[in-house]
């Protein structure tokens, strides 16, 4: 067993597959917006970052357009969207097995909180986290960096040694790094193994079986 006291998961693509629920609601944003884009492949990029930062960078939209667009996202995200997801196999007889090492659990997501706490609760995954911290629904406390700290200094009778974040992409990692914790990268969600390393992560696992032995 490790002797991390404290694990962080991300939701998107380390808990569960979102694909199909956040492209097909991008998609259906962009469409709101005049922009159509027939391929739900493409928009693969936005699951794991904030939205505002993804609809200004692939698509050029300005800050005005951005919230629009997320909005429209959120109309269909809430109703239909949230529920186009499927759990990791093998994820949920992990955080059995670590909460039953007494090990603190928390979901660290840059999706709203709110949105969050009704998946888990959908998955029947809510009752293994003792805390759900993600973005407010303004898209403030957005970045990976500001959620690890909120969760940090929840758990001020840690030491920063204790803590491990594991997620997908490069802002799970760099978001680890800038708050002074480990950090386990997992190729099994969206990001590459390549945009892992390239982040420093401090360790990389390749699938879910993989992830539970490095803890048991």
């Amino acid at each position: 067993m490790s002797t991390y006291k404290v694990i962080l998961f991300d939701l998107d693509g380390t808990l569960s597959d979102p694909k199909v629920g956040i492209t097909k609601s991008v998609q259906y944003a962009l469409g709101k917006m005049g922009i159509i884009e027939p391929d739900i492949d493409k928009l693969d990029c936005f699951i794991g970052p904030p939205l505002q930062v993804s609809f200004a960078e692939y698509y050029d939209l300005d800050d005005v357009n951005s919230h629009q667009a997320i909005e429209y996202y959120r109309e269909r995200f809430k109703d239909q969207g949230m529920f186009e997801n499927e759990i990791y196999a093998g994820i949920s007889a992990l955080l059995e097995i670590l909460t039953n090492e007494s090990i603190k659990l928390v979901v660290a997501t840059s999706k709203p909180t709110v949105f969050a706490e009704e998946i888990l609760k959908y998955f029947q995954i809510d009752q293994f986290f003792e805390l759900v911290v993600g973005s407010n629904l303004d898209g403030s406390r957005s970045a990976k960096t500001e959620i690890i700290q909120y969760i940090l200094d929840s758990y001020k009778g840690y030491k920063k040694e204790e803590f491990i974040m594991i997620g997908d992409r490069k802002h799970d990692i760099i978001g680890a790094n800038n708050t002074g914790i480990a950090s386990i990268g997992v190729t099994y969600g969206y990001g590459s193994e390549g945009e892992l390393q390239d982040a420093n992560a401090t360790y990389i696992v390749r699938s879910v079986s993989e992830l539970n032995s490095f803890f048991v």
